[in-house]
Parts: C-alpha cells; sequence; structure tokens
C-alpha cells in the first residue's frame, strides 16, 4: 500500500481529531494544525501549533514543512458567532472585531494556506484538497448566521475556482456541507449508539470519514466536486 501524507487543520478535537485517527494508516505521516494541543498521541503524527486568525499563520506551516510532499490536504476549520444557533443570535449584535476574526479564519486562512501549500501538493501523488463546508453553505438555508453562513458559501467558490487552476495538476478539490455532527461522540461509540442517544438528529462522525475515504480513493481521472450530507432529520435545508 502507499505510503500518505496528510496535512489536515484544526485536529485538537471533535471532526478534526477523528479524521486523524479514522483516515491515515499507521504507515502515513500526519501534519496536525491547530491552536491548541491536540489529544492525540503517535509516532508518524507531528503537530503544528498556530492560530489561523495570525495572517502568518500560513508561513508558520509552510517554514516546518518546507518541500515536503503533500497528499491530502484536509482543512477542517471553521469558527462561528457567540450566540449562534441559538434564540439569542442577533446579526446587528456581532461585534465588528468577532466577524474580522471569523473572516479572517474561515476565508482568508482558507485560501493563503491553500496558496502556500500548493507546491506541496504537486510534489504528491494523486493529491486531494478536502474543505469541510456545511449545510449553511448552501442555497436557501434556513440558518440565520450571516457571517458564518458567508464563510461556508465562501468555500464552495473557492472549490468552484481552485479547480480551474489545479486541473492541470490533476489536483482533486472538494468540499463536503456537513449538517449538525454528533461530535460529542468519538470513534469507539457505535454508531448505533450514537443514533439512539441523539435520537438520529446528528451525523455520527463515522459517516464523515466514510465520505472522505471516499474520496481519497478516487483515481486522478475523478474530481469529487462537492458532497452534501445533512442529518435525516435536518430541516434547516
Amino acid at each position: 500500500m502507499m505510503k500518505k501524507t496528510f496535512l489536515v487543520y484544526g485536529v485538537s478535537k471533535g471532526l478534526g481529531k477523528a479524521l486523524i485517527e479514522g483516515i491515515p494508516t499507521a504507515q502515513d505521516t500526519i501534519y496536525g494544525v491547530s491552536r491548541s494541543i491536540p489529544q492525540f498521541i503517535g509516532d508518524n503524527f507531528h503537530w503544528i501549533q498556530t492560530d489561523l486568525a495570525d495572517n502568518h499563520s500560513a508561513q508558520t506551516v509552510k517554514t516546518i514543512l518546507q518541500d515536503t510532499p503533500i497528499d491530502c490536504l484536509i482543512f477542517n476549520v471553521g469558527i462561528w458567532e457567540k450566540h449562534a444557533f441559538t434564540d439569542e443570535y442577533l446579526f446587528e449584535k456581532t461585534e465588528d472585531t468577532e466577524i474580522v476574526n471569523m473572516i479572517q479564519t474561515n476565508i482568508s486562512a482558507c485560501i493563503l494556506h491553500l496558496k502556500a501549500m500548493l507546491p506541496n501538493l504537486r510534489l504528491g501523488k494523486k493529491s486531494k484538497i478536502i474543505l469541510i463546508g456545511s449545510t449553511w453553505g448552501l442555497d436557501n438555508h434556513n440558518g440565520h448566521e450571516v457571517t458564518f453562513s458567508a464563510s461556508k458559501y465562501a468555500l464552495r467558490g473557492i472549490v468552484q475556482s481552485l479547480r480551474e487552476t489545479l486541473r492541470q495538476d490533476k489536483i482533486a478539490i472538494s468540499v463536503i456541507n456537513l449538517g449538525y455532527l454528533a461530535t460529542e461522540y468519538d470513534l469507539s461509540t457505535p454508531i448505533e449508539d450514537v443514533i439512539s442517544r441523539t435520537e438520529g438528529a446528528l451525523i455520527p462522525l463515522q459517516d464523515v470519514l466514510n465520505a472522505v475515504k471516499f474520496i481519497l480513493s478516487t483515481s486522478d481521472a475523478t474530481c469529487v466536486k462537492e458532497i452534501t450530507m445533512p442529518a435525516m432529520l435536518d430541516e434547516n435545508v
């Protein structure tokens, strides 16, 4: 089996932690980017500490990786408004600094890091880029969160435009638009238990990992542009 090198963002907890636990093999090399120390230990795991709100974070990652070939880049980043997804959320009361920070972390950092890592991805074998999006980035969703929604729409624009740049390199770029996740349950929790405990209202992390594995299994003759995964009972979309 061909060894791969993964660069995964947002690995400190939740889906990011699950991605590095459930996708790479013991023979693969993993670089994990996060602000907080991840809850993961492995001889093949290398933590890169940086805050994506920092304009220089892309250079921090590039300095460490240098010319290391990257076979798979997963950008799993997304912060939201202080009162997002609650009845307390009001767009007009969102702090300006909070809006700017969200745009930097969710959009600007994504563009800058992809730009910095393109030479490394071109050195990889059948390289893939996967952006973790949201159903808040889909047309006519029912959410109210303006800045979070705008940032997730932006990911789809990045995928659609950057695909034209990467076509000649045969580097596939995809976005997975996710609904509500059962992030409080790690991969050791059987999927049937997750469904039972959440009454089927949240997406088990195992289902997301299966979508990622599908994308990674495709040849360089194929580009999976977009996968949308709301929970079965999710009426937001």
